[in-house]
């Protein structure tokens, strides 16, 4: 006899790939908790086994051994108790799939193996993985179970199948990567399989950072006409519980949690945080260490940092030279003293005379110029990095996107770094996440209330300092300006012609365009970043080096 409820338990987690043992412990507390909740099946997202994505780790034949063991190890546990449905990488014959499984009665009662495999930006899944075939729908508790691996779900094909062969409710399992220009596109095409199958959708989605990418959790149930009848939490670990009653006709969840969703400059500060906060965790470093200049971006850097790891794993460091203003040390210090972190100053003047004293034989009969100014920024960055050799902390690189797209760093210099917070965000979003954080302060923030950035750090020009009354506007276009063009550049493609034909001076395009593309060096000794918006400048852009086009 069908019972007359399910509980199904949507267990959005914060894997780490790799880490096959703390990632099956995870599963293992959430379906305690399930159990506990009187939970029929626990529902946990892509590949949660090994992490997402696990990218070319995943071909190691020892590591897919590993995951076999664990998972068949877990499967065992179930011969009472709540199900699991889970993701890992799994080998079947001679390929290898990005599976669903399904762990009922002590044994893997079904595997689901996804179809649509993801080969753009950041993913490449059709090196890794075999493609399976149309998903059939899988019995459990009486119900049929149509089971979609994350892409699947992104067009109708497998969905519509799956109804025509009479299953009763879509199962999402996701790892799905935050993208402030996304928007609601994944509730959309959620909405759309509702709609089009007329059947409820578990949406399971999983949280953290991994390397560039950052996941952003926010699960999420359906009903049959596509409203929403429970939400998770964004950014955050949860567990969400839901009744389904299953008389005749659609099932229908009972209304659960409908949590809200942080949008706009509170998704993007949230985005920053959690990526910082577990690409230092997972990689185990006990802090970070920053340069603190006075500008804007350096304070916005120390203030996610202070909010995402607490003001006693951040070490900012203040180094003067014979060009920094008192505004900006000032600045520095206000800063420090309300974020509570510890700050040093370490003046880089007798090291600036030391390699000019050491340079002064080559360089004789040369004026002075770029050169010199590019030696204070790495004075700079080989203090911080001897900091971090000598006491641990990893170096936070204060560099935004503005900046790495046209070149305006430095090698070896600003440039340096483990971790790039900014590289994703404009310079003018800089300049509004940096305003947004002074006004709210995240759920999640370790650091303080109130103003975190001082008000005199918004009013300054941006400026280097690597010389007299030196201003960004000195050799970049004014930020609105270059930001607009840039934008069209890279997360449109569009050529000079189409963004002249917006209004933009022709000059200025080409010039921007050429910068652009002369700068693509630099950007591949840059450190990783938290991706923000589609075209990231290292997962979503490869563009080669020796590139000899150029657009008239």
């Amino acid at each position: 006899m069908m019972p007359e409820k399910l509980s199904l338990a949507l267990a959005q987690l914060n894997p780490t790939v790799g880490d096959i043992v703390g990632n099956i412990a995870k599963l293992r507390a959430a379906r305690r908790k399930a159990a506990e909740a009187g939970a029929h099946l626990v529902i946990a997202s892509e590949l949660c086994v090994s992490g997402y994505p696990p990218e070319d780790l995943v071909l190691k034949p020892s590591f897919q051994h590993a995951v076999r063991a664990a998972v068949e190890a877990l499967a065992k546990e179930t011969a009472e108790g709540p199900a699991l449905l889970l993701g890992a990488p799994w080998k079947e014959g001679d390929y290898l799939y990005n599976a669903a499984l399904l762990l009922s009665e002590g044994r893997i009662k079904a595997k689901i193996f996804k179809r649509d495999l993801p080969n753009y930006g950041p993913f490449d899944e059709k090196r890794l993985f075999a493609p399976g075939p149309l998903p059939e729908p899988v019995e459990f508790r009486g119900v049929k179970l149509g089971i979609l691996v994350c892409e699947d779900m992104w067009t109708p094909d497998a969905a519509v199948h799956l109804k025509k062969q009479g299953a009763q409710i879509l199962l999402v399992p996701n790892g799905s990567p935050y993208e402030s220009d996304k928007g609601g596109e994944r509730q959309k095409l959620a909405r759309a399989r509702a709609k089009e199958t007329g059947l409820p959708l578990v949406y399971v989605n999983q949280i953290g950072g991994q390397d560039e990418l950052v996941f952003d959790g926010a699960s999420f149930v359906l009903d049959a006409q596509g409203h929403y009848s429970a939400q998770a939490k964004a950014w955050e670990e949860d567990f969400l519980l839901t009744r389904w009653d299953l008389s005749p006709g659609p099932l229908k969840p009972e209304k659960s949690t409908i949590q809200s969703i942080p949008e706009n400059e509170a998704a993007i500060y949230n985005a920053l945080m959690l990526g910082l906060r577990d690409y230092v965790g997972k990689n185990g470093f006990p802090g970070v260490v920053l340069g603190l200049s006075g500008g804007i971006d350096s304070a916005l850097v120390a203030a996610i940092a202070t909010d995402a790891l607490g003001a006693d794993k951040v070490w900012a460091v203040m180094m003067p030279s014979p060009y920094t203003s008192r505004e900006s040390i000032e600045d520095a210090e206000q800063q420090a003293k309300i974020l509570h972190c510890r700050l040093d100053t370490i003046p880089i003047g007798q090291a600036m005379e030391t390699f000019a004293h050491i340079l002064k034989t080559p360089f004789q009969n040369r004026a002075a110029d770029t050169t010199e100014e590019n030696i204070q920024s790495r004075c700079r960055g080989l203090i911080l990095m001897a900091l971090s050799n000598k006491f641990g902390p990893m170096v936070l690189s204060t560099g935004n996107k503005s900046e790495m797209s046209v070149g305006y760093t430095t090698l070896y210099g600003d440039l340096c770094g483990g971790f790039a917070v900014l590289k994703d965000l404009y310079k003018t979003q800089v300049y509004k996440i940096a305003r947004w954080r002074n006004a709210q302060r995240p759920a999640s923030a370790l650091g303080p209330n109130g103003t975190v950035i001082p008000e005199r750090v918004f009013a300054k020009p941006p400026s280097a300092e690597l010389r007299p009354d030196q201003k960004d506007q000195d050799s970049l276009p004014p930020y609105e300006t270059l930001d607009a063009i840039l934008e069209c550049l890279i997360e449109k493609d569009q050529s000079v012609q189409d963004i002249c034909a917006l209004g933009h001076d022709a000059a200025i395009a080409r010039r921007v365009w050429t910068m652009l593309d002369n700068a693509e060096y630099k950007r591949r000794q840059a450190p990783p970043g938290v991706k923000i918006t589609r075209r990231h400048l290292g997962v979503d852009r490869r563009y080669p080096i020796v590139n000899k086009y150029r657009e008239l």
